[in-house]
């Protein structure tokens, strides 16, 4: 009787039986095995393309770029001239520069165009979206049309006054070049701020108001917070830009102000001494990925 429990399993109890494999109805699971090493090598195929194209089109002339940077002698000499170390100085200090101003008049900016009703808040947050698809020399050449030394400004002045010459001429120095990228990369900030303004609930803005809560007040504990990962995106992006920016510094022509990318286009262009100007190239490029980096673990860390 014990025999025929332990055969049988427990009274009332079914026979344990072994796990059955699932399959599909006509397939087995050789086939499914089948099917997808089948499918490795179409999606292999599917993916050379655009590596091919991304490696024909930049990372084979970045390796040109590193392989002549590598000439002897050339890194001691150029990281250790004065030339260097003041374009460096110049484009930090530029583009820090360029980003704070950027931060705070496009967060007024946002704010403005967001919860202040005005006629026409809908067709300047348009219009925005349209600025970001201007080259940054047509920014430079408005300004020189309004305050270069033959613009309209100077023209009023020499016309009201009877001065041989007007008194604006600062486009010409580093705050000319600090005005016009302010001037030109204002919406990179404002359009995430835009979008994140517009996702935010009016209802924590009457609450805080009923409470007694002041504008000033507002902005800072309620709008702010929920601004932040946007403030985070939009200051990475236009610091790597500043960083980069070669435009705005040739059109205002500002000559003694020598950013890395000018550096570069004198060294390759000017001087022909292809070797330095890869060079700074490479620094530039490094100091634009490692500032992307942390802008990945900032946002990470805000949310953004």
């Amino acid at each position: 009787m014990a025999a025929e429990r332990t055969r049988g399993g427990a009274p009332g109890t079914q026979p344990a039986t072994a796990p059955s494999v699932v399959t599909l109805p006509g397939t087995s699971p050789g086939g499914t095995r089948a099917a997808l090493a089948e499918r490795v090598p179409t999606a292999v195929l599917w993916a050379l393309p655009p590596v091919a194209v991304l490696a024909l089109a930049f990372l084979y002339p970045l390796a040109l770029v590193v392989q002549e940077s590598l000439a002897p002698g050339a890194y001691a000499e150029v990281l250790g001239s004065a030339a260097f170390r003041d374009a460096l100085v110049t484009t930090v200090w530029l583009a820090v520069g360029a980003t704070v101003g950027c931060l705070v008049l496009g967060f007024v900016l946002a704010l403005v165009i967001a919860f202040v009703p005005f006629p026409g808040a809908r067709a300047v947050s348009k219009f925005i979206d349209v600025f970001l698809s201007f080259p940054s020399f047509l920014v430079t050449l408005a300004l020189l049309f309004l305050y270069g030394t033959v613009g309209m400004a100077n023209g009023l002045w020499t016309d009201v006054t009877g001065a041989e010459a007007g008194p604006f001429r600062f486009l010409t120095t580093p705050w000319g070049v600090l005005l016009a990228e302010i001037t030109y990369f204002t919406p990179f900030v404002m359009r995430p701020l835009l979008a994140a303004f517009s996702q935010m609930e009016t209802a924590q803005l009457e609450v805080a108001s009923s409470l007694g809560a002041g504008p000033a007040r507002i902005v800072r504990r309620v709008i702010l917070p929920e601004a932040l990962p946007a403030l985070a995106a939009g200051g990475s992006l236009v610091l790597v830009m500043c960083l980069n920016e070669f435009g705005i510094v040739l059109f205002t022509g500002a000559k003694g102000v020598t950013t890395l990318p000018m550096l570069v286009y004198g060294k390759a262009i000017l001087e022909s001494d292809y070797a330095a100007a890869c060079v700074v190239a490479v620094v530039n490029v490094a100091i634009s990925v490692g500032l992307y980096g942390l802008y990945r673990v900032v946002s990470r860390r805000v949310g953004a």
